[in-house]
């Protein structure tokens, strides 16, 4: 099954959990909910999705799945199916793989299919292991390293049933079981150059330091 369908079923899980009629405390009455959701409702449906995220879990960390779980997008669990610590923990290792230019450890921290789009916006998917060593070089040249070396949870925009991603779609990540932990399955170096471009224009306009120039090689 694939890592969006269970995300599916993860959600269908939720949506069940939140559509329980409410009962009064005092008499065991249903009462009717209707109206805009209240803040406290949010709040408790994205308590649902780190339950059911944690219940997959051998080791969790709750404090800091509670205190991290809103990224750009909304709730991480709900999103993703998994918690902010383990994005924490996946994304701190791919910073210590990219700056060591870490060949094994980059692998370790890609998932399959891999979906890689050119500058040109060429797409492939790697489905292979074997495919993918093979094109090491192509797919995490020197820029897309550099933009692992600096990613952290707070780069990180969620998309429910799809993942999360950082620089305008340039890396995604998805997780291969709920409670997992995130895996890269896109490098977009079309999207890194569409961000790089948005970087230097606001650079421009607000008169700040520009970014620096795309090499023409």
């Amino acid at each position: 099954m694939s890592a969006r369908a269970r995300l599916a079923i993860f959600a269908g899980a939720l949506a069940l959990a939140a559509c329980t009629p409410a009962t009064d405390g005092t008499n065991g009455e249903t009462v009717a909910e209707g109206g805009a959701v209240a803040a406290s409702e949010i709040g408790e449906a994205q308590d649902n999705c780190l339950l059911l995220v944690w219940q997959e879990q051998e080791s969790r960390n709750e404090q800091f799945d509670l205190a991290h779980d809103l990224a750009n997008g909304g709730a991480i669990s709900c999103a993703t199916g998994t918690s902010a610590s383990q994005f924490d923990t996946a994304l701190a290792a791919i910073r210590a793989a990219a700056s060591s230019q870490d060949k094994a450890a980059i692998l370790d921290a890609t998932g399959l299919p891999l979906l890689y789009i050119d500058k040109d916006g060429n797409r492939r998917e790697l489905t292979d292991p074997d495919d993918v060593d093979a094109a090491f070089s192509e797919v995490f040249d020197q820029e897309v390293l550099q933009l692992l070396r600096e990613v952290d949870l707070d780069a990180i925009t969620v998309v429910p049933d799809e993942g999360a991603f950082v620089q305008l779609g340039s890396v995604w990540l998805v997780v291969e079981r709920n409670g997992g932990r995130p895996r890269i399955v896109t490098v977009n170096k079309q999207a890194l150059g569409e961000a790089a471009e948005a970087v230097r224009e606001r650079a421009q306009a607000g008169g700040g330091t520009e970014a620096p120039a795309k090499s023409s090689e």
